[in-house]
């Protein structure tokens, strides 16, 4: 067999052995955490992105989120580092089950062609428990997480992030991400709403509206940040105080039969956020209660 042949045979076999697998693709891209009945999230897993609580501990995070009456988590990696040791990580597991809290989601972290490094991050969310890793990947990354995702059976979800600096971040928009991953299905993503709307700044004046891209990425939507955002003071803000229209957006998400997580995000006012995502989560619970 020439070198080719064997090449051709090899890429074969790779994507048979991943059309083997899409079963458990669709089993990772649902949320296992049952949503509480009477939570007012229509049956939406709503967690809350502990990036929010970047100033705070771990354990007041978890503290404010409970009393928001949220169930479940994004962790980032300043609250449970990802060099954690069992030691830490039994504490962090500790902490989360004090509080009624499940972590349903990690990061945003990035990844590269280095598939031990990448294996490490994998090995962790394993060890936390998360169903998710959210991924700002290196264009070279997939043919490693492509192993990953099926080995540990953890999805990968994209993050865009808008504008970055004098550029348009690489994974800007649904599109761009569909782009790579179209082949690619134990791959999907994390839309963040705030940072498709901040592509509309200048000079992008990228108009996304959240809802379609929610639409264009249909069942390849794994998790959701939401988050509104004000272009002309360029600061988050509560949920229709922007441009976001949740209701819209929920819309969309059912359409496209979301069973992923959807984690609310909110950078303004670190210090002190809790009054922010609370009037955020009146205004969900609203939209939700409007659906039809």
């Amino acid at each position: 067999m020439s070198k080719q042949t064997r090449r051709k045979f090899l890429q074969a076999t790779a994507v048979a052995a991943s059309a083997a697998t899409l079963p458990a693709l669709i089993d990772a891209a649902e949320v296992r955490q049952q949503p509480a009945k009477d939570d007012g999230f229509g049956g939406f897993t709503v967690g809350i992105q502990s990036y929010s609580f970047r100033k705070f501990t771990f354990e007041r995070a978890l503290e404010q989120i409970q009393m928001l009456g949220v169930r479940n988590v994004e962790l980032y990696r300043e609250h449970v580092p990802i060099t954690a040791t069992d030691a830490q990580m039994r504490a962090a597991r500790t902490l989360l089950d004090k509080y009624q809290i499940t972590p349903v989601a990690f990061g945003v972290e990035r990844f590269t062609k280095d598939h031990a490094a990448n294996r490490r991050l994998f090995e962790f969310a394993r060890r936390l428990g998360v169903r998710f890793l959210t991924a700002d990947p290196d264009p070279d990354s997939f043919d490693s997480l492509d192993r990953l995702v099926v080995e540990f059976n953890i999805g990968i979800a994209i993050h865009p992030h808008g504008p970055v600096g004098k550029q348009l971040h690489r994974w800007y928009s649904a599109e761009e991400i569909m782009k790579t991953i179209r082949e690619r299905t134990l791959i999907g993503t994390c839309l963040d709403t705030g940072h498709l709307i901040r592509s509309a700044q200048d000079p992008f004046n990228r108009q996304l509206d959240p809802a379609q891209q929610v639409r264009h990425m249909r069942a390849r939507n794994f998790g959701l940040h939401l988050k509104d955002h004000d272009n002309k003071r360029r600061t988050d803000v509560v949920f229709g105080r922007g441009v976001l229209n949740v209701g819209n957006v929920l819309r969309a998400l059912r359409e496209v039969g979301f069973g992923g997580y959807i984690a609310i995000e909110y950078e303004a006012s670190p210090e002190n956020p809790t009054a922010d995502i609370r009037a955020c989560l009146d205004v969900f619970r609203d939209a939700v209660r409007k659906l039809t």
